[in-house]
Protein backbone atom coordinates (compact mmCIF):
# COMPACT_ATOMS: atom_id res chain seq x y z
CA UNK A 1 0.00 0.00 0.00
CA UNK A 2 1.43 3.39 -0.91
CA UNK A 3 1.93 5.91 2.39
CA UNK A 4 3.32 8.97 3.33
CA UNK A 5 4.94 10.30 6.16
CA UNK A 6 4.06 13.82 7.70
CA UNK A 7 6.11 15.60 10.08
CA UNK A 8 4.34 18.48 11.22
CA UNK A 9 5.62 21.51 13.70
CA UNK A 10 2.67 23.21 15.59
CA UNK A 11 2.44 25.87 17.85
CA UNK A 12 1.21 25.03 20.90
CA UNK A 13 -2.19 26.67 20.80
CA UNK A 14 -3.14 24.58 17.72
CA UNK A 15 -1.31 21.45 18.64
CA UNK A 16 -4.68 20.09 20.09
CA UNK A 17 -7.10 20.35 17.18
CA UNK A 18 -4.04 19.31 15.30
CA UNK A 19 -4.32 16.34 17.08
CA UNK A 20 -8.07 15.89 16.82
CA UNK A 21 -7.60 16.32 13.13
CA UNK A 22 -4.86 13.82 12.77
CA UNK A 23 -6.87 11.21 15.04
CA UNK A 24 -10.27 11.23 13.90
CA UNK A 25 -9.05 10.07 10.46
CA UNK A 26 -9.46 6.35 9.76
CA UNK A 27 -6.19 6.90 7.23
CA UNK A 28 -3.70 8.56 9.79
CA UNK A 29 -1.68 5.84 11.20
CA UNK A 30 1.09 5.63 13.50
CA UNK A 31 0.31 8.86 15.37
CA UNK A 32 2.69 10.90 17.33
CA UNK A 33 2.48 14.08 19.22
CA UNK A 34 5.59 15.30 21.58
CA UNK A 35 4.73 19.01 23.32
CA UNK A 36 7.78 21.18 23.28
CA UNK A 37 10.03 18.90 20.97
CA UNK A 38 10.27 21.11 18.03
CA UNK A 39 12.86 23.70 18.00
CA UNK A 40 13.29 26.47 14.72
CA UNK A 41 10.70 26.63 14.41
CA UNK A 42 9.63 25.93 18.22
CA UNK A 43 6.32 24.44 18.99
CA UNK A 44 5.49 20.72 19.46
CA UNK A 45 6.04 17.90 16.95
CA UNK A 46 3.73 16.16 15.19
CA UNK A 47 4.76 13.12 13.00
CA UNK A 48 2.34 10.42 11.11
CA UNK A 49 1.59 8.23 8.54
CA UNK A 50 -1.38 8.30 6.33
CA UNK A 51 -2.41 6.15 3.01
CA UNK A 52 -1.36 8.19 -0.17
CA UNK A 53 -4.83 8.22 -1.76
CA UNK A 54 -6.33 10.09 1.51
CA UNK A 55 -3.61 12.51 1.71
CA UNK A 56 -4.66 15.23 0.26
CA UNK A 57 -7.67 15.59 2.77
CA UNK A 58 -5.44 15.20 5.71
CA UNK A 59 -3.23 17.79 4.48
CA UNK A 60 -6.15 20.56 3.28
CA UNK A 61 -6.98 20.42 6.83
CA UNK A 62 -3.17 20.79 8.32
CA UNK A 63 -3.71 24.09 5.70
CA UNK A 64 -7.03 25.38 6.86
CA UNK A 65 -5.09 24.85 10.40
CA UNK A 66 -2.62 27.07 8.69
CA UNK A 67 0.11 24.56 10.72
CA UNK A 68 1.99 25.30 7.14
CA UNK A 69 2.45 29.43 7.99
CA UNK A 70 2.63 29.44 11.65
CA UNK A 71 4.60 26.18 11.69
CA UNK A 72 5.95 23.84 9.37
CA UNK A 73 4.95 20.74 7.33
CA UNK A 74 7.15 18.23 5.91
CA UNK A 75 5.96 15.07 3.25
CA UNK A 76 8.27 12.11 3.03
CA UNK A 77 7.59 9.45 0.85
CA UNK A 78 7.74 6.22 2.45
CA UNK A 79 9.59 3.02 0.26
CA UNK A 80 8.43 0.08 2.55
CA UNK A 81 6.14 -0.59 5.50
CA UNK A 82 5.24 -3.99 7.22
CA UNK A 83 1.07 -3.81 7.23
CA UNK A 84 -0.59 -4.01 10.30
CA UNK A 85 -4.18 -4.55 10.65
CA UNK A 86 -4.82 -1.46 11.30
CA UNK A 87 -3.42 -0.67 8.02
CA UNK A 88 -4.76 -3.30 6.29
CA UNK A 89 -7.93 -2.27 7.77
CA UNK A 90 -7.71 1.56 6.22
CA UNK A 91 -6.53 0.28 2.87
CA UNK A 92 -9.84 -1.70 2.28
CA UNK A 93 -11.63 1.04 3.68
CA UNK A 94 -9.99 3.08 0.88
CA UNK A 95 -10.58 1.01 -2.00
CA UNK A 96 -9.35 2.23 -5.22
CA UNK A 97 -8.99 6.05 -3.98
CA UNK A 98 -5.73 3.83 -2.54
CA UNK A 99 -4.07 4.29 -6.38
CA UNK A 100 -5.05 8.28 -6.46
CA UNK A 101 -1.82 10.59 -6.66
CA UNK A 102 -0.86 12.93 -3.41
CA UNK A 103 -1.39 16.28 -5.45
CA UNK A 104 0.07 18.38 -3.19
CA UNK A 105 3.10 16.52 -3.47
CA UNK A 106 2.61 16.17 -7.68
CA UNK A 107 2.05 20.02 -7.49
CA UNK A 108 5.42 20.54 -5.46
CA UNK A 109 7.33 18.22 -7.90
CA UNK A 110 5.99 20.79 -11.09
CA UNK A 111 6.35 23.70 -9.04
CA UNK A 112 10.37 22.65 -8.12
CA UNK A 113 10.78 22.24 -12.14
CA UNK A 114 9.72 25.77 -12.24
CA UNK A 115 12.81 27.30 -10.88
CA UNK A 116 15.39 28.55 -13.61
CA UNK A 117 18.94 28.39 -12.32
CA UNK A 118 22.06 29.26 -14.44
CA UNK A 119 22.02 25.49 -15.56
CA UNK A 120 18.51 25.67 -17.32
CA UNK A 121 20.17 27.84 -19.62
CA UNK A 122 23.37 26.28 -19.75
CA UNK A 123 21.54 22.59 -20.64
CA UNK A 124 19.65 24.52 -23.25
CA UNK A 125 22.20 25.71 -24.97
CA UNK A 126 24.39 22.08 -24.23
CA UNK A 127 21.47 20.37 -26.05
CA UNK A 128 21.42 22.79 -28.76
CA UNK A 129 24.79 22.08 -29.48
CA UNK A 130 24.78 18.51 -29.45
CA UNK A 131 21.41 18.91 -31.73
CA UNK A 132 23.05 20.69 -34.11
CA UNK A 133 26.15 18.11 -34.49
CA UNK A 134 23.52 15.68 -35.11
CA UNK A 135 21.61 17.52 -38.26
CA UNK A 136 24.92 18.29 -39.89
CA UNK A 137 25.93 14.64 -39.61
CA UNK A 138 22.60 13.09 -40.06
CA UNK A 139 23.16 10.99 -36.88
CA UNK A 140 19.73 10.25 -34.79
CA UNK A 141 21.21 9.05 -31.92
CA UNK A 142 22.75 12.91 -31.60
CA UNK A 143 19.39 14.04 -31.88
CA UNK A 144 18.06 11.73 -29.30
CA UNK A 145 20.64 12.87 -26.98
CA UNK A 146 19.98 16.40 -26.99
CA UNK A 147 16.40 15.43 -26.26
CA UNK A 148 17.46 13.85 -22.99
CA UNK A 149 19.81 16.51 -21.98
CA UNK A 150 17.31 19.54 -22.89
CA UNK A 151 15.68 20.69 -19.40
CA UNK A 152 12.69 22.63 -21.62
CA UNK A 153 9.59 19.96 -20.73
CA UNK A 154 10.25 21.22 -17.11
CA UNK A 155 9.34 24.42 -17.41
CA UNK A 156 6.78 23.63 -20.21
CA UNK A 157 4.63 21.53 -17.78
CA UNK A 158 5.42 24.30 -14.62
CA UNK A 159 3.64 26.81 -17.50
CA UNK A 160 0.62 24.18 -18.00
CA UNK A 161 0.40 23.61 -14.16
CA UNK A 162 0.06 27.90 -14.12
CA UNK A 163 -2.50 28.15 -16.49
CA UNK A 164 -4.75 25.41 -14.53
CA UNK A 165 -4.32 26.89 -11.18
CA UNK A 166 -4.57 30.27 -12.75
CA UNK A 167 -0.83 31.68 -11.56
CA UNK A 168 0.51 34.27 -13.74
CA UNK A 169 3.30 34.56 -11.95
CA UNK A 170 4.17 30.81 -12.73
CA UNK A 171 3.44 31.20 -15.70
CA UNK A 172 4.92 34.42 -17.12
CA UNK A 173 8.20 32.97 -15.34
CA UNK A 174 7.79 29.75 -17.21
CA UNK A 175 7.38 31.90 -20.75
CA UNK A 176 9.69 34.10 -19.85
CA UNK A 177 12.76 31.38 -19.13
CA UNK A 178 11.42 28.82 -22.20
CA UNK A 179 11.83 32.74 -24.47
CA UNK A 180 15.16 33.40 -23.04
CA UNK A 181 16.47 30.03 -22.92
CA UNK A 182 15.44 29.10 -26.74
CA UNK A 183 16.33 32.36 -28.00
CA UNK A 184 20.24 31.92 -26.16
CA UNK A 185 20.46 28.58 -27.27
CA UNK A 186 19.64 29.45 -31.05
CA UNK A 187 21.78 31.95 -31.04
CA UNK A 188 24.73 30.30 -29.66
CA UNK A 189 23.84 27.20 -32.01
CA UNK A 190 23.56 29.35 -35.38
CA UNK A 191 27.19 30.80 -34.65
CA UNK A 192 28.36 27.58 -33.65
CA UNK A 193 27.04 26.44 -37.34
CA UNK A 194 28.39 29.12 -38.98
CA UNK A 195 31.41 27.86 -37.82
CA UNK A 196 30.98 24.36 -38.97
CA UNK A 197 30.35 26.18 -42.53
CA UNK A 198 33.30 27.59 -42.40
CA UNK A 199 35.23 24.65 -42.16
CA UNK A 200 33.79 22.79 -44.04
CA UNK A 201 33.09 20.01 -41.21
CA UNK A 202 29.47 19.04 -42.10
CA UNK A 203 29.09 15.95 -43.88
CA UNK A 204 29.02 15.39 -47.58
CA UNK A 205 25.84 13.70 -47.36
CA UNK A 206 24.06 17.19 -46.05
CA UNK A 207 26.46 19.29 -48.14
CA UNK A 208 24.52 17.59 -51.20
CA UNK A 209 21.28 17.84 -49.97
CA UNK A 210 20.57 14.91 -48.31
CA UNK A 211 20.00 15.26 -44.83
CA UNK A 212 17.08 13.09 -43.53
CA UNK A 213 17.21 14.45 -40.08
CA UNK A 214 16.76 17.66 -40.44
CA UNK A 215 13.87 17.16 -42.97
CA UNK A 216 12.02 15.18 -40.29
CA UNK A 217 12.57 17.99 -37.88
CA UNK A 218 11.52 20.82 -40.43
CA UNK A 219 8.59 19.25 -41.81
CA UNK A 220 5.35 19.90 -39.29
CA UNK A 221 2.35 17.85 -39.64
CA UNK A 222 -0.29 16.08 -38.63
CA UNK A 223 2.26 13.29 -37.01
CA UNK A 224 3.97 16.82 -35.10
CA UNK A 225 0.82 17.98 -33.41
CA UNK A 226 -0.45 14.03 -32.82
CA UNK A 227 2.48 13.40 -30.98
CA UNK A 228 2.46 16.16 -28.91
CA UNK A 229 -0.54 15.69 -28.06
CA UNK A 230 0.56 12.14 -26.57
CA UNK A 231 3.27 12.84 -25.28
CA UNK A 232 1.81 16.00 -22.98
CA UNK A 233 -0.80 12.89 -21.65
CA UNK A 234 1.86 11.17 -20.83
CA UNK A 235 4.21 13.73 -19.28
CA UNK A 236 1.61 14.81 -16.74
CA UNK A 237 0.60 11.05 -15.97
CA UNK A 238 3.95 9.94 -15.04
CA UNK A 239 4.44 12.73 -13.19
CA UNK A 240 1.74 11.85 -11.06
CA UNK A 241 2.59 8.32 -10.88
CA UNK A 242 6.03 9.53 -10.52
CA UNK A 243 7.43 7.30 -13.78
CA UNK A 244 10.55 8.13 -14.33
CA UNK A 245 11.10 5.63 -17.76
CA UNK A 246 7.98 6.89 -19.33
CA UNK A 247 9.08 10.57 -18.47
CA UNK A 248 12.11 9.92 -20.17
CA UNK A 249 10.53 8.17 -23.06
CA UNK A 250 8.97 12.28 -23.12
CA UNK A 251 11.71 13.89 -23.54
CA UNK A 252 12.89 11.48 -26.53
CA UNK A 253 9.68 12.21 -27.83
CA UNK A 254 9.10 15.73 -28.50
CA UNK A 255 10.92 17.90 -31.32
CA UNK A 256 10.99 21.17 -29.46
CA UNK A 257 15.56 21.19 -28.71
CA UNK A 258 15.90 19.75 -31.89
CA UNK A 259 13.83 22.16 -34.20
CA UNK A 260 15.68 24.89 -32.00
CA UNK A 261 18.44 23.58 -33.42
CA UNK A 262 17.79 23.55 -36.69
CA UNK A 263 16.61 26.92 -36.87
CA UNK A 264 20.21 27.79 -36.27
CA UNK A 265 21.59 25.08 -38.47
CA UNK A 266 19.37 25.95 -41.53
CA UNK A 267 19.64 29.41 -41.26
CA UNK A 268 23.40 29.35 -41.04
CA UNK A 269 23.14 27.41 -44.24
CA UNK A 270 20.86 29.96 -46.18
CA UNK A 271 18.12 26.96 -45.82
CA UNK A 272 15.21 29.36 -44.99
CA UNK A 273 12.21 27.59 -45.71
CA UNK A 274 13.61 24.66 -43.34
CA UNK A 275 14.27 27.22 -41.10
CA UNK A 276 10.59 28.56 -41.24
CA UNK A 277 9.39 24.96 -41.21
CA UNK A 278 11.77 24.10 -38.34
CA UNK A 279 10.08 27.59 -36.53
CA UNK A 280 6.62 26.33 -36.77
CA UNK A 281 7.42 22.63 -35.55
CA UNK A 282 9.12 24.32 -32.34
CA UNK A 283 5.63 26.62 -31.59
CA UNK A 284 3.70 24.36 -32.80
CA UNK A 285 4.85 21.42 -30.18
CA UNK A 286 5.65 23.71 -27.54
CA UNK A 287 1.97 25.37 -27.60
CA UNK A 288 0.70 21.26 -27.59
CA UNK A 289 2.36 20.65 -24.63
CA UNK A 290 1.23 23.44 -22.70
CA UNK A 291 -2.31 23.37 -23.51
CA UNK A 292 -2.67 19.29 -23.15
CA UNK A 293 -0.79 19.32 -20.20
CA UNK A 294 -2.64 22.12 -18.49
CA UNK A 295 -5.82 19.72 -19.76
CA UNK A 296 -4.91 16.56 -18.74
CA UNK A 297 -4.06 18.04 -15.37
CA UNK A 298 -7.47 19.12 -14.46
CA UNK A 299 -9.00 16.07 -16.00
CA UNK A 300 -6.88 13.50 -13.83
CA UNK A 301 -7.56 15.65 -10.92
CA UNK A 302 -11.47 15.59 -11.49
CA UNK A 303 -11.29 12.03 -12.45
CA UNK A 304 -9.22 10.61 -8.97
CA UNK A 305 -11.68 13.02 -7.52
CA UNK A 306 -14.46 10.99 -8.33
CA UNK A 307 -13.31 7.46 -7.56
CA UNK A 308 -13.97 5.90 -4.53
CA UNK A 309 -16.65 7.01 -1.24
CA UNK A 310 -16.69 10.85 -1.02
CA UNK A 311 -15.70 11.51 3.20
CA UNK A 312 -17.13 13.87 5.87
CA UNK A 313 -15.00 15.90 7.77
CA UNK A 314 -14.70 13.64 10.52
CA UNK A 315 -13.62 11.03 8.14
CA UNK A 316 -16.56 8.37 7.55
CA UNK A 317 -17.39 7.69 4.03
CA UNK A 318 -20.66 8.98 2.99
Amino acid sequence: MDMIHVRAVSPPDLTERVEELLAADPYVLNLIVQRGAARKPDGDSVACDVLAGAADEVLRGLRDLQVDLRGSVVIEPVDMTFPGQASERAARRLGARGDAPVWAQVEARIRSEGRYPPSFYLYLVIAGLIGSVGIVTNSQILIVGAMVVGPEYGAIVAVALGFDRGDRTMVRKGLSALCTGLLLTIAVTFLFSLLIRGSGLQSEAFDRGLRPVSDLINTPNFFSFAVAALAGVVGIVSLTEARTSALLGVFISVTTIPAAAAISVSTAFGSWSEARGSLIQLLVNIAVLIVVGAVALRCQRAIWQRVGPARTRNGEQA
